[in-house]
Order: C-alpha cells, then structure tokens, then sequence
C-alpha cells in the first residue's frame, strides 16, 4: 500500500534506452583471407628480388635484381624492407582480425568499455582486430532450478522446482546492463516464485475456491511475470513450469493427515446423507406395505435402527445424527413426524 492507501504494483527495473544490440562493421572472411595471401605472396616476391630466397630451378623466372644476380647472394635494401614490413604488418591484420562463429553463437564487440556492435554473421568473418570480442550463446537454453522453499498463502512453507526455458535476445543488454546474466535470471527466479505462490494457498481442500496446484494459472503467471523482470537484461523467457510442487518436509506428514482426514469428513457426511434418505424411503414403504401409521417414537426408533444398521460397515456409526434432527431428501423435505402427518392430513 502506498501512501494514499492504494495498492501499490511491482514494476519491473527500466533499461538504458541507448543500449541496444546493433550490427558491427564486420568483413566477409574471405576479403581477409585474399589480403592475407597477397601480403605473404609480396613478401615471398620481395624476398626472392633481394636473393634472400635463392633460385633453385632454372625451369623458374630469375627474379632476383641485378645487384644481387651481380653478387650472387643477398642484398638487402631500404625498399626491400619497407615492402616486406609493410607486407607483415598487412598478414598480421589480416590475420588477427579473423573469427569464425559457428551456429547459436554471436560476438560482442567493445573498445575500452564501449559497446561497438554484434557480429551474428555464421562463418569466417573479419573484424577490428582492436576490439574486444566476447562470445554469447543465443540458443534456446532451459534451465532447471534447484528446489526452493518459499510459502503460500496460508503461510504453509512449500517446495517448488522450476523448468525454464529461456534465450538471449538482445547480447548488448545481456553483456553490459548487468554483471551476470544467468545469475540475474536465477535471482529473479526466486523472486518471483516467492511473489506469485504468496497469492494462494498450495490446496483448496479445507476452503473451494482456486489453489497453486489448480490448471495451468501458476505456471502462465510465473511466465508472465518472470518475461517482465528479464526483458531489461535482455533475456526473452518463454516459459516457466512448476516441475515439482509439494509440501516442505517440516510440515508434508501434517498437511498429509490433515488432508486425509478433510477427505475422510466429506465422505462420511455423504454416507451418512445417504443413509438417512435410504432409511426414511424404507420407513415410507413399511408404512404403504402395512397400510399402518407409525406413531413418532415407532418411527425414530426404527429410523436409528436402519441408520446403525446401513452406516455400521462404512465405520461411521458415531457419526449418526437423530432422525429428526437433520433434513433426509435431497430437495430439503424433513422427514420427521409432523412432516409426514402434515402430507396424510
């Protein structure tokens, strides 16, 4: 309750509007692959034109120089070595600039903390060998939790095991917007589960009316409510379902007991309404066989009798009212003797 005696609603945590996962400047891998091929092809040119790389075969080009055909050997020159600096420089960002991502699997880019963008292409490609790369797995992933003790309505502590099915929709979120999104995940887990099962007790047998275990409401509300409080991290959650949903061991053999016995009261009132009917239908019949009225100690004695005598095997005998003390029918007719005099007249 707020201060103005209105019920106040949770509302899920914002996330920064500006991160947002984007598309990286990213190559296709074979441009960096050409680029490294011409830069050791220079090199293995430039090197052959100074004589470092020696001319074994006549049936070959002679590319050396004159100078080092001359001399016979190597001769190193400053252009020599700016070609094949410029060449390594070039095969070592070729090189270092190669990622290959397989199915599922995405790359972060960042530059001294700063998000640059995702790479999502499947295959080789080729980035900034200057930025940071983090691997993210967007696959669909399910999680199943380990049991959680929380309480319900009634304040009856209960045990619940979650299955989640989960995915990273947006890497920047999930990467920058918290620490670590799957522990995030787990703690909003347990906080929603505690939230939602605090809304109704675990079983409706004392009370009629909807209980955690009733149709699929629990499980749709978890979904519903653990979406909200994942989407600012960026994860998408499609479902959440209660796998286990039981009574903590503290408090399982009295719960248990105490549900035994409700079903044991309701199936003794039902024999015991039944018995009373059966045994008015048979007082009503001695009366027409005999064409004889039973005055009204006759009448509730014989109806004690049946009673004990109908209810006796089922082991509810202590639960037998007086006959005319409760209605017998079903449509709320009494059946006691002013009931039945009341007709004859």
């Amino acid at each position: 309750m707020d201060i103005r005696g209105e019920p106040a609603s949770r509302r899920p945590p914002k996330a920064d509007p500006g991160l947002r996962e984007r598309a990286a400047l990213a190559l296709p891998g074979w441009v960096a692959l050409l680029a490294l091929l011409l830069a050791l092809g220079s090199i293995v040119v430039v090197l052959a034109r100074v004589g470092v790389v020696p001319h074994l075969l006549d049936s070959l080009p002679d590319l050396r120089t004159d100078e080092a055909r001359a001399a016979d050997g190597a001769v190193v020159t400053d252009w020599a070595l700016a070609a094949v600096t410029g060449a390594g420089l070039v095969a070592l960002v070729a090189l270092s600039g190669l990622l290959a991502n397989s199915g599922g699997d995405t790359r972060v880019l960042s530059r001294w903390g700063r998000y640059q963008g995702t790479v999502r292409r499947t295959g080789l490609s080729w980035v900034n060998p200057l930025l940071r790369r983090r691997r993210v797995d967007v696959r669909l992933r399910h999680w199943r939790s380990e049991p959680v003790q929380v309480t319900d309505r009634t304040g009856t502590p209960i045990v619940v095991r979650l299955l989640v099915v989960w995915r990273i929709r947006d890497t920047a979120r999930a990467v920058f917007a918290v620490r670590d999104h799957e522990s995030y995940l787990r703690e909003q887990i347990h906080a929603v589960l505690t939230r939602i099962a605090s809304t109704l007790p675990c079983d409706s047998n004392a009370a009629p009316g909807p209980a955690l275990r009733d149709g699929q409401w629990f499980a749709d509300e978890l979904s519903r409510a653990l979406a909200a409080e994942a989407l600012p991290a960026g994860l998408e959650v499609y479902s959440a379902q209660p796998l286990v949903l039981e009574y903590a061991p503290e408090v399982a053999d009295s719960m248990r007991r105490r549900k035994l016995a409700d079903l044991d009261a309701g199936l003794r009132t039902v024999l015991v309404d039944d018995a009373v009917e059966a045994a008015a239908l048979a007082v009503r019949r001695l009366e027409r066989a005999t064409a004889q009225e039973l005055d009204e100690a006759a009448r509730s004695a014989l109806m004690e009798q049946l009673l004990v005598a109908f209810v006796a095997p089922a082991g509810v005998t202590s639960a037998v009212p007086a006959p005319g003390a409760r209605p017998v029918g079903r449509h709320g007719s009494t059946r006691n003797g002013a009931g039945t005099e009341g007709k004859r007249s």
